[in-house]
């Protein structure tokens, strides 16, 4: 979809939204890291991201397949970088025909930076010598398909001194068709506000939106504010180098003068904030906390899991079974060739049989890498015992790491309500990869677990899945067999079976009451996809966990045999008012 329908919701909501920038690293490595950070990275929940197309050209190809994949699979609206360098009109030209048939319907047209190892940029002979020939060209063969943005330059662009004619320059951009603005960085916000009021001065009345990039690192700042000639604040000056030698106070540091500047900038009324995160996490997440962004936007969840931006999808999908929230590319995969998707009131799957995970392999390339490996062996260490894992999975319930083999992303914040009772379940041997807290009439705009429109009411029955032995399984399920109100379904990788539940049965766990709507039901569990996850998730033990060590080796040894005698188990407490199916299994 364009984001300017997105943009006009936050406008209408008198809600400041925020976006974030990526670039194409240059390796399989790189991309899976990146991977692996944008899908952590949207549970932020931005308005839309963009993908830079790198100088010269030179990841042009790379830009183009994330941004489909992003668009396709993270959930994400995606506005691609275009522009000019190196490029002649018909490679343009097939570029937006192929973004306009994967639904990539928003173009950030630039005219582009030199290549790498040159001075000047140079017209390509067959091309485009302007960003505004690029968005001429845009909207005379594709009309209005595209949402259209071009840059601003508030301390002017580097190759131009008179700030007023950098302007004009933008007028031109803009009446050519431009839907909205994205400034350069700066630090000075004073030259924005200037920059800002001069362009409404000559009538550019679209969007402007300023380019925040946190202070990272010393060098990196200098790089950066050298090449493209932006002014910096005295008082930023002086406190960086007094910094400079120290990297964890330039990271402070810089989240709070980006912080203290986005604050200025709302309260001048920008619509929005764009980060260039040069592909870290930490500093935007930090300044979008401490601006209080990102507990006033989580509660806008249209459902509790996070929707694709694929339009078939988007408007038939309303149900998925709860097994893939911590995986949800892997879901998307599974069932991207669906002509039809889970629906009605109870979601029953009878739709194809969920695909091969071939495409999501695709997308995670550089999985294998001996350098993935040895990150995720200083991630889960080298255990030896089962006491080794458990840690590792209460250092998950704990925070102190980010992911597990079946948790692509960190502790969902509903989940981190019953931590210390999950730090528990696994200290006991009960190995936990997904949970949802019950949920009793919450309002849906709460921070937390609120999802759907305003002025509903949201509901969970409290569910858990765990990997266990089975001794401790037939112990659990002795203990809690009396009970109505629990339903269970367990089975090995063998494919032991053992439930309480009648055969195809499928049970709402997650569902709301919204005025003048039925009831949406959009999570459950059932059995058929139940069969289908447990494929998948105990492959996860060898494929993602016990190959990163040699076959030889103990913790492989280990983690082989977890994966030939645990059993996979999940349980609902279908009593979502006085349930307290957490106390009965800790105290089993």
């Amino acid at each position: 979809m364009k984001i300017s329908d997105k943009l006009e919701n936050f406008k209408t909501q008198g809600k400041t939204y925020y976006s974030f920038e990526f670039f194409p690293p240059k390796t399989d490595f790189g991309l899976d890291n990146l991977y692996s950070r944008i899908d952590r990275m949207a549970s932020l929940q931005p308005a839309y991201i963009d993908i830079t197309w790198g100088a010269g050209g030179s990841t042009a190809d790379r830009t183009l397949e994330m941004s489909k994949t992003i668009q396709k699979y993270f959930g994400l609206e995606v506005m691609m970088h275009l522009t000019c360098t190196n490029m002649p009109v018909s490679s343009i030209n097939k570029v937006l025909v192929d973004a306009q048939e994967n639904g990539l319907s928003n173009i950030l047209a630039l005219r582009g930076d030199p290549p790498e190892g040159n001075v000047e940029w140079e017209k390509h002979e067959q091309g485009f010598k302007y960003g505004i020939d690029l968005v001429r060209f845009i909207r005379k063969e594709f009309g209005d398909d595209f949402f259209l943005g071009v840059g601003g330059y508030p301390d002017s662009h580097q190759e131009q001194s008179d700030i007023d004619k950098d302007i004009s320059y933008l007028k031109e951009k803009v009446d050519a068709g431009s839907d909205i603005v994205v400034t350069q960085l700066f630090y000075d916000v004073d030259k924005f506000l200037i920059f800002r009021d001069k362009c409404s001065t000559i009538g550019i009345h679209v969007p402007i939106i300023p380019g925040i990039m946190p202070i990272h690192n010393y060098a990196r700042f200098i790089k950066f504010t050298q090449f493209c000639k932006i002014s910096i604040p005295n008082s930023v000056t002086k406190t960086i180098e007094s910094l400079k030698n120290d990297d964890s106070s330039v990271i402070n540091y810089g989240i709070d003068q980006a912080t203290s500047m986005c604050e200025k900038l709302i309260a001048e009324g920008v619509p929005g904030l764009h980060f260039y995160t040069l592909n870290l996490e930490h500093s935007v997440s930090g300044i979008l906390e401490l601006l209080g962004l990102i507990s006033a936007q989580r509660s806008a969840r249209e459902l509790p899991w996070r929707q694709s931006t694929a339009e078939n999808r988007k408007t038939t999908e309303d149900v998925r079974p709860i097994y893939w929230s911590n995986r949800p590319v892997s879901y998307l995969t599974r069932t991207e060739t669906w002509d039809d998707f889970p629906n009605g009131r109870w979601g029953d799957i009878t739709s194809p049989t969920f695909g091969e995970l071939n495409q999501y392999h695709a997308i995670r390339a550089g999985s294998k890498s001996d350098k993935v490996k040895a990150r995720r062996r200083k991630l889960w260490g080298e255990p030896k015992s089962i006491r080794d894992i458990k840690k590792v999975f209460v250092s998950f319930c704990e925070g102190k790491i980010k992911t597990l083999p079946w948790c692509e992303i960190p502790l969902a914040i509903e989940s981190e309500q019953i931590s210390k009772d999950l730090v528990k379940l696994n200290e006991l041997g009960f190995l936990t990869i997904n949970s949802q807290p019950k949920v009793n009439g919450v309002p849906s705009e709460d921070p937390d677990v609120g999802w759907g429109a305003p002025g509903g009411r949201v509901y969970q029955k409290a569910y858990l899945e765990f990997f266990t032995t089975k001794d401790k399984l037939d112990t659990l399920l002795e203990s809690i067999d009396s009970l109505d109100s629990i339903s269970y379904q367990a089975i090995n990788s063998s494919g032991d079976f053992i439930s309480n539940l009648p055969e195809n049965c499928v049970n709402a766990v997650t569902w709301g009451i919204f005025p003048g709507q039925e009831i949406v039901q959009p999570t459950i569990v059932d059995t058929r996809s139940f069969f289908i996850w447990k494929d998948e998730a105990f492959s996860l033990w060898i494929d993602d966990w016990a190959n990163i060590y040699d076959a030889k080796s103990e913790s492989y040894k280990l983690l082989n045999e977890v994966y030939n005698t645990y059993y996979l188990v999940n349980i609902v407490d279908n009593d979502f008012v006085d349930g307290d199916m957490l106390k009965h299994i800790l105290g089993s």
